[in-house]
């Protein structure tokens, strides 16, 4: 099931921070345990490939200086923080300004480096010990002081990182070599060492620094959602037209966009016609076209139109916001495997120490040279710096979701990719998942007012999409039967009550505004029209309020064969419905396909709706179903039991909806998939999913399904080679087959290497 333990609990603060200066596993693992400890810390979370730490903290145990302490807490650790996200040009300045100390160190290494590969050809230029130790001294000591001062704060802790590693191999190699120096004789130039220090620290510089390179471009989909903000907005004030901060708008403000402009805000269009391309949004490419009322989203390009639109959202509450932070909060959680390979590198530092010390002892009783023992120890220490065992789960993870996003999928937490990767079964909603969800009334039918139950109903047949006949003006009947359907559903947002307001509008019908209105979920609701009660609801609930129904049972059997769903419409007291509606909902383009794409993959499908049985078997025949795969008259509540039912059969379940009611089958389901359509009211149903698909497009759900197998397989993959180098890279650097250089090019190359097999996953590109 649905892990809610991933999640923040619904009373706690979650504050993220960026921490620098982390360099391995063992690094990360610290910063946890430094934060873990901290009292108002519910759950942490440290994420290597990111470099950010997710912190959950309980209310009830927070203080006023928490925020300090926990700051505390991470420098007294080793490690910096850095509270607010950089901007992209900040971003890019500080990588190339770290790229300095790595040529600094290129251009003192080469001259030691050089006579090595000269003697290949038979020349001799070795350069003198004293020019040695000039080179390779400011390396070792101003270039590296970096590893001296992490390695000190990982020691004050009691534990190990890369740094220790790279700090203990560097120093000996570089003070053998002094020792060497001092102690030779006059006029005799002794073997040194110098320049495998000073290249293992320029190696390393360098491998660190393009780990920073790859970083960025796995994080490339976060970094193009950051750039869709602008920086300003064409507010449309008293004195006339002035451009604000965006940070300044506020709910209800009216802007400007210009043609080619970014649109500043969520919001709802009220003058202008234009297009909107929203593609690094919802991944659709093509322009959306956009009209009064309705509703635009901040972030996407305004086309060739210039539009005025009122704000309803802005900032954090904004949808770019929303799918920012879901990206962030999915990366920034670890997957259950990271569990193991957390545990294993709070391990590895201390083992690998001891086996460098073997290493060393055993050499020099086997009769080697004492010098020769200690730089087979030092390739120990160099080689098995766990950098790519760190690297290997969040980098695929960041990689995958970052993908995703740009696809038009967001991930809630690494627990999703792993749960589906074991889904057998896909259970749909009908309305809004299946069908448009966007229904409009078909047909009115009314009994005349004051008439016995029995009265033969006037029908006005089939209607166009306002749920009028053409060329047929209403009677009184069917005008105030309209009219009080619409008065209770004005306050709603069912797709229902859309399209009967849709229909009111194209009659210009004034209704009364309806009190005490009363939602019956999965029935219908009630409420006060004019002094009189009223309801309108769906025929079972009709039924079990006493009223008979018997009389409507033709219509309503011929309107549900057709595939519509109906609903009555009745005063309180009344022995029969006034008034029969009928509404229909087209199935989604090209739904067959994508479900038949699904069942091709050994998937089971199912098909739950709220409508009646023939209703629901009616679109379901059109969509492949069988009669058994259907479920009709369905409730939330039932919607979610059945999910269970399944569950404890032994299926791994994926449940797909767009509505606040499918939120408890949501959460019920192994794996929920929200469809974040425009209009629909998703915003519950994605806080209960774990996938969110922002289009109305069912082929995401097979993108979404291939995405985390995906991504699961380079996390894999990745633990895999890490492990694997690490296993065959200490025997060999223990045995004397590698150098501490080559053992410094082989641990750069190695988390190099994981972070490009992780790149490889922007090259997915999903079917059309």
């Amino acid at each position: 099931m649905t892990q809610p333990e991933a999640h923040p609990a619904p009373d706690a603060c979650v504050i993220d921070w960026g921490i620098t200066g982390m360099t391995c596993a063992s690094c990360s693992g610290r910063v946890e345990r430094a934060l873990a400890g901290q009292p108002g810390v519910a759950q942490v979370s440290v994420n290597l490939a990111t470099e950010r730490a997710h912190i959950e903290l309980s209310p009830g145990d927070m203080a006023e200086d928490t925020p300090a302490r926990l700051r505390r807490a991470i420098r007294d650790a080793g490690y910096g923080v850095r509270m607010e996200a950089s901007t992209p040009e900040e971003s890019d300045a500080q990588h190339w300004r770290e790229l300095w100390p790595v040529l600094a160190a290129a251009a003192l290494s080469l001259p030691l480096v050089w006579p090595m590969v000269a003697g290949l050809w038979g020349a001799h230029a070795m350069l003198p010990v004293d020019w040695q130790f000039a080179l390779a001294t400011p390396v070792q000591l101003v270039l590296g002081a970096r590893f001296y001062r992490a390695a000190w704060y990982a020691i004050k802790a009691g534990s190990g990182n890369m740094d220790l590693l790279v700090a203990l191999g560097t120093t000996a190699g570089w003070a053998l070599s002094v020792g060497l120096w001092w102690a030779a004789p006059a006029g005799h130039e002794p073997h040194v060492y110098f320049e495998s220090a000073a290249v293992v620290i320029t190696l390393v510089l360098l491998g660190k620094w393009m780990e920073a390179r790859v970083k960025r471009s796995t994080t490339q989909a976060i970094r193009a959602l950051q750039a869709l903000r602008p920086l300003h907005a064409h507010w449309l004030g008293p004195d006339g037209e002035q451009d604000i901060d965006l940070a300044d708008v506020l709910v209800g403000d009216h802007l400007s966009v210009l043609p080619g402009e970014r649109i500043p805000a969520d919001g709802v269009v009220l003058e202008g016609h234009s297009q909107a391309d929203e593609s690094l949004l919802t991944g659709e490419p093509l322009p959306v076209s956009k009209g009064p009322q309705d509703r635009v989203t901040g972030g996407s390009i305004n086309g060739n139109g210039r539009l005025v639109m009122r704000v309803a959202a802005s900032g954090a509450d904004s949808v770019l916001a929303h799918i920012i932070r879901m990206v962030e909060e999915a990366q920034a959680h670890k997957a259950p495997i990271q569990r193991l390979v957390d545990q294993v590198a709070a391990v590895f530092v201390p083992t690998v120490l001891a086996i460098a010390v073997v290493t060393g002892l055993a050499w020099w009783w086997w009769g080697a040279p004492g010098d020769v023992a200690l730089i087979h120890a030092v390739a120990v220490l160099v080689i098995a710096c766990p950098c790519a065992l760190g690297l290997a789960t969040p980098m695929a993870i960041v990689a995958g979701t970052g993908m995703a996003a740009q696809l038009g999928i967001l991930i809630r937490d690494p627990q999703t990719l792993e749960t589906a990767q074991h889904i057998d079964m896909v259970v749909f909603d009908k309305t809004g998942t299946l069908t448009q969800g966007k229904p409009t009334l078909q047909a009115l039918t009314v009994s005349p007012m004051g008439a016995e139950s029995g009265a033969v109903a006037e029908s006005l047949g089939e209607s166009d999409s306002h749920g009028q006949t053409p060329g047929r003006t209403p009677s009184e009947n069917e005008t105030r039967a309209l009219s009080v359907a619409a008065s209770l559903q004005a306050a709603s947002e069912h797709p229902l009550a859309r399209a009967v307001l849709q229909a009111a509008a194209a009659q210009t019908l004034a209704f009364a505004q309806a009190t005490q209105v009363a939602a019956v979920p999965g029935m219908g609701l009630t409420g006060e029209v004019n002094g009189q009660r009223w309801s309108l609801g769906s025929v079972r609930w009709a039924a079990s309020q006493g009223v008979d129904v018997t009389p409507w049972q033709p219509q309503v059997a011929a309107h549900q064969q057709q595939g519509h769903s109906v609903s009555l419409l009745w005063p309180e007291g009344a022995a029969a419905p006034l008034a029969l509606l009928a509404f229909g909902d087209a199935i989604k383009v090209g739904a067959r396909a994508d479900l038949d794409a699904l069942r091709a993959r050994g998937l089971q499908l199912r098909m739950l709706s709220g409508d009646s049985p023939v209703t629901a078997q009616a679109v379901a025949a059109q969509l492949g179903f069988a009669p058994q795969e259907v479920q009709a008259g369905m409730l939330p509540g039932d919607k979610a039991q059945a999910v269970r039912d399944w569950h404890a059969q032994g299926h791994v379940v994926a449940f797909v909806g767009d509505g606040i009611n499918d939120a408890p089958a949501l959460v019920a389901a192994d794996l929920g998939m929200a469809m974040a359509q425009a209009d629909t009211g998703t915003d519950v149903a994605m806080h209960a999913a774990g996938l969110t698909l922002m289009r109305g497009e069912l082929r995401l759900v097979g993108q979404a399904l291939d995405v985390c197998r995906l991504t699961v397989q380079k996390i894999r993959q990745n633990l895999f080679w890490a492990f694997v180098f690490n296993a065959a890279g200490i025997p060999l650097a223990a045995s004397g087959w590698l150098t501490p250089v080559l053992a410094g090019m082989a641990m750069s190359m190695s988390s190099l290497s994981v972070m490009l097999n992780a790149l490889l996953l922007r090259r997915h590109r999903a079917p059309h």
